[in-house]
């Protein structure tokens, strides 16, 4: 008798999981590794992963992140592979692929250079004569791109932020543009304290923008899933939880940091 009633409470246990599973639907969401806010290696996976993460456990649904190349995240997206990608900022031809949140969260982009080459710039014709960096499948804003674009400015590109501090810690390039708090983790990471105190930041921002979860324009669930997520967004804000996520972000200054 008891082994019987010990296998219908296992078979209870059971269908009990499987109504959980079935209740949970599984999203998938491309990323590209931007860390503090979008970290693979790390537990909860950033910041902006777990605010993600946790808008829409709060709706019943699970979300696996998928770390690729930014453009490889963005195409797959586009394509239907992903349920959404994140974070991006508003740009006019995007429009034509997905459609988008409300704004997840602010941004800040500054020139990060060598304290012993100090950088003077107002306007984009006062970097005409510096070797910047970029890193591929980056959008800077509309005006350092089509500075770019007309022959202004002078971008060399590759992969990483990681490979633009080196880039600039060795002399090939005289500054890049980075998100201040992306900048200062990454070179506090990846960089000896030494070097890094090498670095700095002009105070003027290339950028100051908005980012916003994608969702693929031409996919059935789309319109469900933009409005659960700018439902259960709105409400993160209003209550006070979404400032929790960002609490612990890098302060733009290693003097503080050390």
């Amino acid at each position: 008798m008891k082994a019987l009633k010990a296998y219908f409470v296992a078979l209870v246990v059971l269908w009990s999981t499987l109504a959980l599973a079935e209740d949970e639907r599984q999203l998938s969401i491309s990323v590209g590794d931007w860390p503090p806010f979008f970290v693979k290696s790390e537990p909860g996976q950033g910041a902006v992963a777990r605010l993600v993460r946790d808008i829409f456990a709060a709706e019943g649904y699970k979300v696996e992140f998928h770390f690729l190349p930014w453009k490889r995240a963005y195409r797959e997206a586009a394509n239907g592979k992903h349920d959404a990608t994140a974070i991006w900022m508003h740009t006019t031809d995007r429009q034509k692929d997905f459609l988008y949140s409300e704004p997840v969260m602010n941004e800040r982009f500054v020139l990060f250079y060598r304290k012993d080459t100090p950088i003077e710039w107002n306007q984009m014709q006062d970097l005409a004569n510096l070797k910047l960096g970029g890193s591929i499948g980056y959008s800077y804003g509309p005006e350092f791109d089509s500075a770019i674009e007309s022959g202004i400015l002078n971008v060399e590109w590759v992969a990483s932020t990681e490979l633009n501090f080196r880039r600039l810690l060795f002399g090939r390039i005289d500054a890049f543009p980075e998100e201040i708090n992306v900048g200062y983790y990454i070179l506090r990471r990846e960089t000896d304290p030494q070097e890094a105190r090498r670095i700095t930041h002009h105070p003027e921002p290339i950028l100051e923008n908005q980012s916003f979860l994608l969702f693929p324009a031409n996919e059935p669930e789309t319109q469900a899933l933009l409005e659960v997520f700018n439902k259960r967004l709105r409400i993160f804000r209003e209550n006070g939880r979404y400032d929790t996520y960002f609490e612990t972000n890098p302060q733009a200054s290693l003097n503080k940091a050390r």
